[in-house]
């Protein structure tokens, strides 16, 4: 069998080695993703779900970094799920061939991906699957805008001691998640004396820490509740309409443009964080809301809106 047979029906990792120029990039896959999907030009496939198998590679620009184990340095594997899902649930298409070329140009628009291999399969066609496989670079500015194409508007929620010891904390989170949008918690230091460090440095963190033992706490008063450190997390809570807690650390201590205050109080830091990710609204249960152009809703620990 020649090479160029075998690379045909390989898999589509073996295509981006068999083609990598004399610098290869890192790549990451999705292999044997299969999914039910209306497809197909002929009308018996009109109204019938098939299964359907994806493989996806796609080649980044960014390399591993042994020293560096972090999730926002990277093209996250849910940038190629989330592809399929969009385009799947954008509209039904005749083609495999459309299906793939828009799938590529999603994932290509993310920032780190340079090429993007994507084979589609149908597997009730006949004892056999039939599919197409493309291959697309990306542009030099890609038609797509991963900041805005369907960023959801979280609303941030601050709570203040006495509002994380509230013993409806269940029903608050009901009502929270009743006003449609995805919610990130925030809060402040716990009630006690936090350790004084020497230098403003290791301050900074200790502060920052003790909020995140804040955080903690108040995630133990609701499974629903889970405490998240990075952007991609926060991204992917929000486009699944999860409740999120924020430790702040992470985001704070590798933002170069970061809150200009003190790291003592949350209030600040919980408004940084809703311009951020551009919330859709301000919450307040208790502490004292800095001044803003953000809508804004400040109550007491015991009150929550009426939804």
């Amino acid at each position: 069998m020649s090479d160029e047979t075998r690379l045909a029906f390989a898999h589509p990792s073996e295509r981006a080695k068999a083609t990598a120029g004399p610098d290869p990039l890192d790549r990451i896959s999705l292999s044997d993703h299969e999914r039910d999907v209306e497809i197909g030009a002929f009308q018996q496939e009109r109204g019938l779900l098939q299964r359907v198998r994806f493989n996806v590679v796609v080649e980044v620009r960014s390399a591993a970094d042994p020293d560096a184990d972090d999730v926002d340095r990277i093209l996250s594997y849910d940038t190629i799920v989330e592809a399929i899902d969009h385009e799947l649930q954008a509209e039904r298409l005749n083609l495999l061939e459309t299906l793939a070329a828009r799938i590529a140009e999603r994932v290509l628009a993310h920032p780190l991906a340079a090429r993007c291999f994507v084979r589609i399969e149908k597997l009730d066609r006949g004892p056999f699957a039939l599919g197409v496989e493309i291959v697309r670079t990306a542009p030099d500015r890609p038609r797509l805008s991963l900041l805005t194409d369907g960023t959801p508007h979280p609303l941030v929620v601050y709570l203040s001691n006495a509002a994380i010891a509230r013993d409806d904390m269940p029903a608050l989170l009901d009502r929270l998640e009743a006003q449609g949008a995805p919610v990130i918690l925030c809060v402040g230091r716990p009630e006690g004396t936090v350790p004084q460090a020497a230098h403003a440095m290791p301050q900074r963190r200790i502060d920052l820490l003790a909020i995140e033992q804040n955080a903690w706490i108040l995630a133990s008063r609701d499974d629903r509740c889970v405490v998240v450190d990075s952007r991609t997390e926060l991204d992917w809570a929000m486009k699944h309409g999860r409740i999120s807690v924020w430790a702040p650390s992470k985001l704070v201590l590798d933002s170069v443009d970061g809150p200009q205050t003190s790291e003592r109080e949350g209030e600040p830091l919980a408004l940084w964080l809703a311009e951020s990710f551009e919330a859709r609204d301000v919450l307040f249960l208790g502490g004292d809301a800095p001044e803003t152009a953000l809508p804004l809703t400040v109550l007491g620990p015991e009150a929550m809106p009426e939804v």
